[in-house]
């Protein structure tokens, strides 16, 4: 009921709908990037652009990744790499707004800035029991839902690279995992910025390494991945609803663009304009589909190792017997290229990947919580999440893939509903600060935002506390 078509078309529409309304900003504005990436302070309160970018990065970059892309081509066809292309292309646009809104309506709490779709809907919608609805399900979705979808990759891409017990990798997850959240967001934010980089940039290199390997193989790769995302092709053309499906569903899962998980990050950066983390972010979706999912589907399709299997139809192809759908594929691709240290590597990879997602779901837990308890000390339900999130950990772990894949869809999902509803009913602050960043760009001047100016109302920490702190740091 969760992932219907309405759902499907609820996000393309809406990432379609926010492409349009701001002219393709995740086009215009890709020259800004860079330098937006690398501006921006940080302070006891808040974290860098970058800090924020890679925070959010370590929540888009996981499982998905590897071992969505797997379950997506298993289940839909190579069509479904073309519309995760697609949904991350147009929720680029989604992810602007989204970010931008995290920053509009931020605030600080406990010394640290917080923000997130909680925040936006209760502020800039008036709407109390709409925020406190999305901040329960949030920290039931990515404090108990989604965890386990990482450690359960993580631990049957080890136990197929090393043969080690999927218990005791859950024992090992658990423990560096206590070691990281007990230390609160600015330790999150480091280990991401550390980590999430190198990551994605050696698993890029390796997946370019095989492409040029198989080079005589990517025209007629492409050529699949096209044809069979429109029904043209004669062995996937029966199956168009289920690539829309899959590649949609997966592509969100992966980027995460609209779903309301990237606005708790990008509300921590301490930045001069709401837009500038929104742009940020709206990169952060390209790097997480467009280049590491392409990574994994360019690998599995140029080597053939896959199946596909569509639910409720006959098997189409069958690469690699009865071997379930998952890690195991990108496992395969890359042994069949270099063998031994295909499956290792993955495994590894995969490590690292799912590992600062479970990071990043817990911040975004502790926000709402945070959002939920206000200015309540609350110390017990604190440790509740942590115990939660860890005991979901193991559990994901020993737990079967099917399982694992179904209580995370089912996170992701009502999120996704709910936040796509909020930033659309938000549109027109969201515009109205893209079109302020944009004036003040063509004047020559560094964006800095003024809500009162812009008639956007109850955005309390811009008003009455953004100057002080400028005003603090320059003595």
């Amino acid at each position: 009921m969760i992932w219907s078509p309405a759902l499907i078309y609820l996000c393309l529409g809406t990432g379609l709908f926010y492409s349009l309304a701001t002219r393709f900003l995740q086009v215009r504005h890709m020259k800004d990037i860079i330098p937006l990436m690398f501006k921006g302070g940080k302070s006891e309160a808040g974290i860098s652009s970058f800090q924020a970018l890679t925070l959010a990065l370590s929540g888009r970059v996981g499982t998905g990744n590897i071992a969505g892309v797997a379950t997506a081509i298993a289940f839909g066809g190579p069509g479904t790499v073309f519309w995760m292309w697609a949904i991350a292309f147009l929720g680029a646009g989604s992810a602007f707004v989204e970010a931008a809104l995290g920053q509009v309506y931020k605030v600080k709490q406990d010394g640290q800035f917080r923000g997130g779709p909680a925040y936006y809907i209760e502020k800039g919608l008036k709407m109390k029991w709409y925020a406190v609805l999305f901040a329960v399900v949030t920290v039931l979705a990515t404090g108990v839902l989604l965890p386990g979808v990482q450690a359960n990759s993580i631990a049957l891409s080890v136990e197929n690279a090393f043969g080690i017990s999927p218990m005791i990798t859950g024992i090992i997850l658990i423990v560096f995992l206590a070691a990281i959240i007990f230390g609160g967001v600015k330790r999150i934010a480091r280990a991401a910025e550390l980590i999430v980089p190198f990551m994605a940039l050696g698993y890029i290199l390796v997946a370019l390494i095989i492409t040029f390997m198989n080079i005589s193989e990517l025209p007629g790769v492409i050529k699949l991945i096209f044809s069979s995302a429109f029904g043209a092709n004669a062995a996937f053309g029966g199956i168009l609803g289920s690539a829309i499906s899959w590649g949609v569903k997966r592509g969100i899962y992966s980027n995460e663009a609209g779903q309301g998980t990237a606005p708790h990050a990008a509300a921590a950066a301490e930045v001069s304009h709401p837009a500038k983390q929104g742009i940020v972010q709206a990169f952060s979706v390209y790097v997480d589909t467009l280049f590491v999912c392409s990574a994994t589907a360019f690998m599995i399709l140029i080597t053939g190792m896959y199946n596909v299997t569509p639910d409720g139809k006959p098997e189409i192809v069958n690469n690699l017997g009865k071997m379930e759908p998952g890690p195991g594929y990108t496992q395969a691709a890359v042994e069949s290229v270099f063998p031994g240290f295909g499956a290792p590597f993955v495994a590894i990879s995969l490590f690292f990947f799912a590992f600062t997602t479970i990071m990043a779901y817990y911040y975004m837990a502790e926000t709402n919580l945070a959002y939920i308890n206000k200015n309540k000390k609350r110390i017990w339900s604190d440790y509740l999440l942590k115990i939660a999130i860890l005991g979901m950990v193991l559990y994901g772990s020993v737990k079967t893939a099917g399982l694992a894949w179904t209580l995370g869809d089912i996170g992701v999902g009502s999120m996704a509903w709910l936040n796509i509803i909020a930033i659309l009913l938000l549109t027109k602050p969201a515009l109205r600060v893209l079109r302020d960043y944009e004036a003040q760009l063509k004047d020559g001047k560094d964006p800095v935002f003024d809500p009162v100016k812009l008639g956007i109302e109850d955005a309390d920490f811009w008003e009455k506390e953004y100057t002080y702190i400028e005003e603090e740091k320059t003595g």
